[in-house]
């Protein structure tokens, strides 16, 4: 049977609580299409939120680490070309110590003797400009988690005493003297090729790491990226087609609230008469 109420209108009552509800539906699509985010609010997914904050961490650390591994190729880079010029030197230390070398010579070994010691100190300098006069450990923090995070290796000094010929000489009390001396100088030197090269392996090994690490480095960039923006950002066209459907039903709300409004205010046509 039904109940006609001046007091209590259930019907709007009803509208009212359905156009908060669509309200509510209407300002969130809002919101999401305005930031273009899914989750603007903890309530709007917790779990949700702390996997994508977690992925935004590694992205961080490992944007950082690209950054590292980078700064620690242009490292590389200053050694490498330090070891390219000593080898230079070392090749005119050796054409000094051949021309000394040889009984015909019939120039001053003093005079050789003396670029050959300017060499070597240039050298030491060069070294000790590209921080190689003494050996040591490398590495680059260059990922996330807790092992496995750094690439490194070690580099060998390259100073003249480390590849033994700091004490090279191409003079002596005699010429006979001198030859020895100089053909001493010169197996010193082939050693100190050898040493120099075994440097530049190194460095050249940990610079193909270092690319390697800043490869795969943009790729897990990506792919995290990709793995949060599935978490954390706003699917537009779902959102679009969501606030179509809120806004007609907050419409239709409106409508049925004052249709339910005025309902009430028929009621009192019972008393006319």
């Amino acid at each position: 049977m039904a109940s006609f109420s001046v007091v209590s209108n259930i019907a709007s009552v009803n509208a009212q609580a359905n156009l908060a509800q669509n309200s509510v539906g209407l300002n969130r699509t809002l919101n999401r299409l305005s930031s273009g985010f899914r989750i603007n609010y903890s309530g709007d997914d917790a779990a949700g939120l702390a996997v994508a904050n977690a992925y935004r961490t590694d992205i961080a650390v490992l944007n950082q680490g690209i950054r590292n591994a980078n700064d620690g190729l242009s490292t590389l880079q200053i050694k490498d070309g330090a070891l390219n010029n000593i080898s230079t030197l070392i090749d005119r230390l050796s054409t000094l110590a051949t021309q000394s070398a040889s009984d015909g010579f019939t120039g001053s070994r003093t005079t050789l003797n003396d670029e050959a010691r300017a060499i070597i100190t240039e050298i030491d300098r060069e070294a000790s400009v590209a921080g190689l006069a003494t050996g040591g450990s490398f590495s680059v923090f260059v990922s996330t988690g807790t092992s496995n995070n750094t690439v490194g290796g070690s580099v060998n000094a390259v100073s003249t005493s480390a590849m033994g010929i700091s004490s090279i000489t191409l003079t002596g009390a005699s010429a006979t003297a001198a030859v020895d001396s100089a053909k001493s100088a010169i197996t010193l030197l082939r050693a100190a090729v050898t040493a120099l090269g075994s440097v530049q392996a190194q460095v050249g090994t940990l610079e193909n790491s270092l690319q390697f690490a800043v490869a795969l480095g943009q790729s897990q960039v990506v792919n995290t990226k990709a793995a949060e923006s599935r978490i954390r950002d706003a699917n537009i066209a779902e959102e679009s087609a969501n606030m179509t459907r809120y806004t007609i039903l907050n419409q239709s709300g409106i409508a049925s609230l004052a249709q339910a409004n005025q309902q009430a205010s028929s009621v009192l046509s019972l008393l006319r008469g």
